[in-house]
């Protein structure tokens, strides 16, 4: 069986995490938390990176910073997954999904602005794949319309936007290090604090609601319940399974651009036979290889071809089901406009094998499988 995916690991995971062990200090912000954080904020220009339980964590630590009442409402896209919504449901707002590209799967940044009332608050782009939103367009709307932007960059880690990490041009950005990304910690995810005034308040809303960080910095002589908070600090055991694949981050982004590059070339000549379509990178972007998807004709001819992959061993799948159609999303929220492409292009778009280290060998196979396929 060729898996879908195969949570990557470097080799040095267990050496450090060790290290934890034997100090003694396996709880939030240790040594390898503090190595892990200050690696991404240098990496990608932050002004302040934490790392948190999940990525879903680091999403409801955006939506409370947001300060959001009932009533309030926040765009989406409905082409994501659950905790996209789930956080700004947890924060008591009302979910405004909109239709997507058709190139990128993200959100149809000309659909934001009809979609905006006087209840707006918060617009939340969806880096799908990897690849950029239109940052420029979504920014200008949010400065004119003076909404907060939360992106979900979950999917992102590495990529850019005309030169500017993703994560990094909204209020706050979002990672996830869940075991299906590019880089993993098994259940993990960080917070990008892009405006300085909420630094101190990202610290209490981590900490409990305590000022405990304040007070590790000798800046109070004790440390107290100040404000709402919860326990978002990640274990550093899981920090130092992290540190040991961001010690390498480019060794592994290269690998898998290598494979994307190598399906994307591949398939090229099924594409020019108008049998399937490809993801499209466009020219200010650069994407990290999060993942490859195909487009098929119709939802009907992607069932015949994940039942061949799966008769032939080959982990392929598709993805979200749009939020807006689901049970909650219903409940939580409505559609703006019309969904010309939101659940039309998601009944198309099955994904293949994407991680890092998967063999030419493997490779091969699939690529020459789904060529026959189509043939």
């Amino acid at each position: 069986m060729i898996p879908f995916n195969v949570p990557p690991f470097v080799g040095t995971e267990i050496k450090y995490m060790n290290e934890v062990v034997d100090n003694r200090k396996i709880c939030g912000d240790g040594p390898f938390t503090k190595k892990c954080n200050e690696w991404l904020e240098k990496r990608f220009n932050a002004k302040k990176v934490m790392l948190t339980t999940s990525g879903s964590s680091a999403l409801d630590m955006a939506a409370f910073m947001c300060d959001l009442k009932q009533g309030d409402e926040v765009i989406l896209p409905s082409f994501t997954f659950s905790s996209t919504a789930n956080s700004f449901v947890l924060a008591g707002a009302t979910l405004v999904f909109v239709d997507i590209r058709p190139d990128t799967m993200n959100i149809d940044e000309t659909k934001i602005e009809a979609a905006i009332t006087e209840h707006t608050k918060v617009i939340v782009p969806v880096h799908y794949a990897g690849v950029a939103c239109e940052m420029d367009t979504i920014m200008d709307i949010a400065k004119r319309h003076k909404l907060m932007v939360v992106e979900d960059a979950a999917q992102a880690v590495m990529s850019t936007y005309k030169g500017k990490a993703l994560g990094t041009i909204g209020d706050f950005g979002c990672y996830s290090f869940h075991e299906t990304k590019n880089y993993s910690m098994g259940e993990g995810g960080a917070i990008l604090i892009n405006n300085e005034k909420y630094i101190e308040r990202a610290e209490i809303l981590r900490e409990k609601g305590t000022n405990r960080s304040q007070f590790f910095r000798g800046q109070v002589a004790k440390y107290n319940w100040v404000d709402f908070g919860d326990s978002y600090l990640q274990s550093d055991l899981n920090a130092a399974y992290l540190w040991a694949q961001l010690e390498v981050a480019d060794e592994i982004n290269n690998d898998r651009l290598k494979t994307w590059n190598t399906y994307h070339d591949a398939f090229l000549t099924l594409v020019e036979r108008g049998l399937i379509e490809l993801p499209t990178i466009p020219d200010e972007c650069v994407h990290n290889a999060h993942m490859f998807y195909i487009k098929c004709k119709d939802l009907d001819e992607r069932t015949k071809f994940i039942n061949k992959t799966k008769e032939l061993d080959i982990g392929c799948v598709f993805h979200y089901i749009p939020l807006h159609s689901a049970p909650a999303g219903i409940k939580f929220g409505r559609f703006d406009g019309r969904d010309i492409y939101t659940t039309s292009e998601s009944d198309r778009l099955v994904r293949l094998p994407m991680y890092y280290k998967l063999s030419n060998k493997d490779l091969k196979f699939i690529i020459d499988s789904i060529t026959a396929y189509f043939s």
